[in-house]
């Protein structure tokens, strides 16, 4: 099995991760993805940089599938990094290689396959996405199979879909993010997304809200800094011990967080329905 991890986050964005959590966000996700499959053989791009060396169409089509990280790369707006990304992501699904991405990846094949996407403006996911709701289509779409009727996962996004691009299907929502998971197709191809972050650890998740604690608390969702750190706090003691009962009370959280397994359920179906049934 071949699996291309394609980086969406710029290099002072992937830095600035490196800094603060010790892998790029491409980096993460090969980690994720090797306690998963341990038996494939792992390539990262970076489609977002300058020169970047990429494969042509020819070449994605060798890859049994295609991972999209995350990035700070805001797809409403227009530049060099964001038409990269999306020149990559239509070639992409030319190859008609099943692609999976989150975050920022859902938004960025959505935009390539004609959709749109908007800023959040006042309103936050930060930490993580609580009650994510299937919709009918996606009761019944193996990328949500095992979740239960509603769930939370690992989420930091101040942007969104706005208009899911032609054909695709709404398959997850809540009450903060209309479009939480989705199917698109686009020439030939197939891409699995979620908004959230299936892929992340919870000490990224610590991490995170450390390196956003000015937004979040313009946004009124702390009033201090102290008051992230307690949150981050808790996130990275779950971290040290998934099972800690006193800590998923009062982060108000489940083992569909706390669990490795649960965690990236998403994953783990996109590969078993899409990936391994061709590789």
């Amino acid at each position: 099995m071949r699996i291309l991890v394609a980086e969406s986050e710029p290099p002072a964005a992937r830095q600035k991760r490196r800094e603060s959590v010790g892998r790029s966000s491409g980096e993460t996700y090969i980690a994720t993805l090797r306690r998963i499959v341990p038996e494939a053989e792992f390539h990262r791009v970076k489609p977002a940089d300058r020169n970047a060396a990429l494969p042509d169409q020819a070449g994605l089509a060798d890859y049994d599938a295609v991972f999209v990280t995350g990035s700070p790369l805001h797809l409403w707006q227009d530049g060099p990094e964001i038409r990269r990304e999306l020149d990559f992501m239509r070639a992409v699904f030319a190859s008609r290689t099943p692609a999976f991405g989150s975050c920022a990846g859902l938004q960025v094949a959505n935009v390539a396959a004609g959709g749109t996407v908007r800023p959040m403006d006042r309103r936050r996911e930060a930490g993580f996405a609580r009650r994510i709701i299937a919709t009918r289509d996606g009761r019944e779409h193996p990328l949500l199979k095992g979740r239960p009727a509603a769930f939370d996962a690992p989420a930091i996004h101040t942007d969104e879909v706005a208009e899911l691009a032609p054909g695709g299907i709404l398959l997850a929502s809540n009450e903060v993010t209309r479009v939480q998971a989705a199917e698109i197709r686009h020439e030939g191809g197939v891409f699995w997304g979620v908004q959230y972050h299936p892929e992340i650890s919870l000490r990224e998740v610590a991490a995170a809200l450390r390196r956003q604690a000015s937004d979040l608390i313009e946004h009124e969702l702390a009033r201090s800094e102290a008051d992230v750190e307690v949150v981050a706090t808790a996130v990275d003691d779950l971290a040290e011990a998934p099972g800690r009962v006193d800590l998923l009370w009062r982060l108000g959280l489940t083992e569909q967080v706390a669990d490795f397994q649960k965690r990236t359920t998403e994953i783990r179906n996109f590969i078993d329905s899409l990936v391994r049934p061709s590789s």
